[in-house]
């Protein structure tokens, strides 16, 4: 099946990257941490007052119904995705010379039925591969000026955060071979995004996690999709009790002319400065955060920027948690490796915009209401809402929308997590008057259901 992009304004397949990709996104906070923290999947396997060997261990089986698509194609799609991540990881002390370890971990993964509702997997998508391959050296106690493990060196297969994902949340572009004859194929499981490590780190942090600390980093990654990108980055930071404020500096240095779009080939001498910041500002069970991002390219300067605040009532049954966030994406902002890191809604906003029918943080303004409640202390029920608004509809979609999502978290145990999840989406137009849903322009049913079971 064509990708909904090059059916809908002739571009080729290989221009489907010409807007920002279809970034994964993750299933509610406690799966996504999942996903992408192997310590957060550790059994112990051997351990004395030096050496800890862990297993690690994940298995997330989802299933998925849209009712209309946006491919191009008409009717709905009915799906199922996969995988199984599995592997060690080893920490080992060197008294006062500090510590090293590492991690190495597989992923088996697979898509199956009719592939997504945005045409990227087909259902028959299959492999077997290394996500997580990295070592490490931490300084313990060696430089007192720096704090307690105050230089941490890493090089390898793993996955980089910057701040909280709006930029560089990690590589989990899971395409399929619906798109480019296959060329994109990265092994299945495209919404639940099997893989996350960049191909290729070299990574300095300094400071530790309080006070002024910050990180030097070389990133390359291997996903096709991502045109086989090339970056150097660079963070400070500075950490108290009322939140963190922090800069980001990100230059790109290549990407593979086989994959790139002519979109994607922009990120080549491309800078990134971003202006950032969480916490709580000093109010009790407040909860804020903003980030103001500029990208200078050669076919001129984008940004991207968004506020949030949020506040827990702590003192009410269920402790309901509201949070209100603005978003704004210029017209050719890039979302580069943007992601999922607190929960439904970050980077992907709506679970069917952010997975199939766009705006894909770009060209668009994003307003959102989220509702979170803990009847129980193993479930969380949330409610989150998104109004989307296309800022310049000339030679692009007009994507103005609205959705609604519903979703239950349920950790059974320690070793099973339920996520059921129904997503109303409502656009303002459809294939035949600007839009890309097929079938009209009324309310999209989709339904989900994800199994995760960690140990």
């Amino acid at each position: 099946m064509p990708s909904l992009l090059s059916y809908h304004t002739g571009e080729s397949i290989m221009e489907h990257t010409r807007r920002p990709p279809l970034l994964r996104n993750a299933i509610g906070l406690g799966i996504a941490l999942l996903v992408a923290d192997s310590s957060a999947q550790a059994y112990e396997l051997y351990t004395d007052e030096d050496t800890t060997v862990t297993g690690n261990f994940l298995a997330v089986y989802g299933l998925f119904n849209s009712r209309k698509n946006y491919d191009g194609t008409a009717g709905g799609s009915s799906w199922r995705e996969g995988f199984i991540k599995y592997g060690l990881s080893i920490d080992q002390t060197l008294g006062d010379l500090g510590s090293v370890y590492g991690t190495a971990n597989l992923v088996s993964s697979g898509t199956w039925g009719d592939g997504d509702a945005a045409g990227l997997s087909d259902g028959s998508e299959r492999t077997t591969k290394f996500d997580e391959a990295f070592a490490g050296w931490r300084s313990g106690d060696l430089f007192p000026a720096l704090g307690k493990d105050g230089m941490d060196l890493s090089y390898g297969r793993q996955v980089i955060t910057l701040g909280d994902g709006f930029i560089i949340n990690d590589d989990g572009l899971n395409l399929g071979k619906g798109v480019a004859d296959g060329e994109l194929n990265r092994g299945g499981a495209y919404y639940l995004a099997a893989r996350h490590a960049f191909d290729k780190t070299a990574v300095v942090r300094l400071g530790g996690k309080d006070g002024v600390h910050g990180s030097l980093m070389w990133i390359k990654s291997d996903n096709p999709a991502q045109a086989n990108t090339e970056m150097t980055a660079s963070t400070l930071e500075y950490t108290a009790a009322p939140g963190t404020l922090g800069l980001t500096y990100i230059h790109g240095i290549d990407v593979d002319d086989r994959y790139a779009s002519d979109f994607q080939k922009q990120r080549e001498g491309m800078d990134i400065y971003s202006l950032r910041g969480a916490g709580n500002a000093g109010i009790e069970n407040a909860h804020f955060s903003f980030e103001y991002a500029w990208q200078d390219k050669d076919a001129g300067p984008e940004k991207a920027w968004y506020a949030e605040a949020g506040y827990t009532f702590a003192d009410l049954p269920w402790t309901p948690d509201l949070t209100y966030r603005y978003s704004r994406y210029s017209k050719d902002w890039d979302s580069m490796f943007n992601g999922q890191n607190r929960g439904y809604g970050t980077w992907f906003q709506g679970e069917v915009a952010g997975n199939y029918a766009g705006p894909f943080n770009s060209n668009t303004a994003i307003q959102h209401i989220g509702l979170k409640l803990k009847p129980a202390e193993t479930v969380t029920i949330g409610a989150l809402f998104f109004d989307y608004q296309t800022l310049h509809t000339r030679q692009a979609l007009n994507l103005d929308a609205q959705e609604l999502d519903l979703y239950v978290e349920w950790a059974v145990n320690e070793h099973l997590i339920v996520t059921p999840l129904l997503g109303l989406y409502k656009p303002e137009k459809d294939e035949g008057s600007g839009g890309n849903q097929v079938g009209g322009n009324g309310t999209n049913v989709y339904s989900q259901l994800v199994v995760a079971v960690p140990f």
